[in-house]
């Protein structure tokens, strides 16, 4: 578990980042209500918005304090600390984040990025996107890989 968390930190810290942000459209996460109501995304591909510096500092789901600057995500279901590889379908960019918090809160979006992964895949606004999730093996193995890339 170490060398992934060091694997993240090191691709977090070494990542440059392009592109531009729009403004952020992570809703209102301070509000932990669920809705029984559970969008399909089996006819359309799920949508992803971001969040930054409204949320920086702030205590996750998790318990972790939010940081912007790391390749963290909200999922509505996907386990805490577990990870997923998420693609940009606009451009085939993908990243590696770790889900550390709930949410998002708008029916029509799958997963809240945070603003240093929304960068990563050159997002802007919101995007169309495909979640893989993957176990911690998985995770380190491809940061390792991505890490001998830079």
């Amino acid at each position: 578990m170490n060398k992934l968390k060091i694997a993240v930190i090191f691709v977090a810290t070494c990542s440059y980042f392009t592109g531009s942000i729009g403004t952020a459209e992570a809703g209102h996460r301070h509000h932990r209500h669920h809705s029984s109501n559970h969008h399909s995304y089996t006819n359309s591909q799920p949508t992803a918005s971001w969040y930054g510096a409204e949320f920086h500092g702030r205590r996750t789901a998790s318990g972790e304090r939010f940081d912007m600057y790391a390749m963290t995500a909200a999922h509505k279901t996907l386990p805490l600390y577990s990870y997923a590889e998420v693609k940009n379908l606009k451009n085939n960019r993908s990243v590696i984040v770790k889900i550390n918090d709930r949410g998002p809160f708008h029916s029509r979006r799958a997963m809240d990025l945070s603003y240093a992964a929304a960068k990563e895949i050159g997002m802007g606004g919101t995007t169309e996107i495909q979640i893989t999730p993957l176990d911690s093996n998985q995770a380190l193995a491809q940061l390792s890989s991505n890490k001998t890339d830079l």
